[in-house]
């Protein structure tokens, strides 16, 4: 069986975003940048599958500058076969995105689909299903647990109301979720295998892609700053001033 695993390079959780000064949108530049943290988990979880017998092959897939190639070897380092790179500076937006990994899917015909249930930076949470429809592939979203048997894969799902287990026939898409697993990290010797590890690069233009943004962003702004809190002398007090000043009882 062969997965397709699809990444994407982020800013790093750990950094602080900062809105750019004519706040257009966050700045980047001297930024530490890494994998999607939902992607990670992705990964994760083809190699889990791979390591079961399960699987034979996993391709990773990134959209992004040049940059993104370093993303991809580190998804080959937690292993990986091999790695594409649909190259743009352009910003992708999740239906682009959808479509550029329709025509991935195309070219390299794999069983199973698995990716971050969302990034980090967009939190969209709009590709996985959007490739599921452009496919017309059963999905199995916010994936805690993946079993595969008899040419089907059970996905438990976490909703609202707790846990749902769906059945899907594959091939299939699965977006996996925070309790799926706990990603690895690369030793120094398959991070020095990756180096060696095929990586293949094209282009949206040579998938036949349209990647023209269909929302404009007008403006990006920071939060506001919370205000510091008040100590109150009494529980008639507290009431007083949530009844009068904040008005919410």
């Amino acid at each position: 069986m062969k997965l397709l695993v699809t990444v994407k390079r982020v800013v790093d959780f750990n950094v602080k975003v900062r809105v750019k000064d004519d706040h257009s949108g966050i700045e980047t530049a001297n930024v530490k940048m890494s994998m999607n943290p939902f992607c990670e988990i992705a990964v994760e979880e083809a190699v889990r599958l791979k390591e079961k017998g399960l699987a034979s092959e996993i391709v990773v897939a990134s959209i992004g500058p040049a940059q993104c190639q370093e993303t991809l070897r580190t998804a080959l380092a937690l292993g990986a076969d091999r790695a594409i790179l649909v190259k743009t500076d352009e910003e992708v937006q999740p239906l682009a995105v959808a479509k550029i990994f329709k025509e991935v899917v195309a070219k390299e015909s794999p069983d199973m689909v698995i990716m971050g249930k969302q990034s980090i930076d967009g939190d969209n949470n709009q590709s996985g299903q959007m490739l599921g429809a452009l496919l017309d592939w059963p999905q199995g979203t916010f994936a805690s647990e993946v079993n595969i048997a008899d040419g089907k894969v059970a996905v438990t799902r976490e909703v609202d109301g707790g846990l749902e287990t769906v059945s899907l026939d594959l091939p299939a898409i699965v977006t996996t979720d925070l309790r799926l697993n706990e990603p690895r990290f690369a030793s120094l010797p398959n991070i020095m295998k990756a180096k060696r590890k095929p990586l293949e690069e094209m282009s949206p233009a040579d998938l036949g892609v349209d990647i023209a943004p269909r929302i404009t962003t007008l403006k990006v702004e920071p939060p506001a700053a919370r205000e510091a809190g008040i100590k109150v002398e009494s529980v008639e007090e507290l009431v007083e001033k949530l009844r009068n000043e904040a008005k919410v009882i």
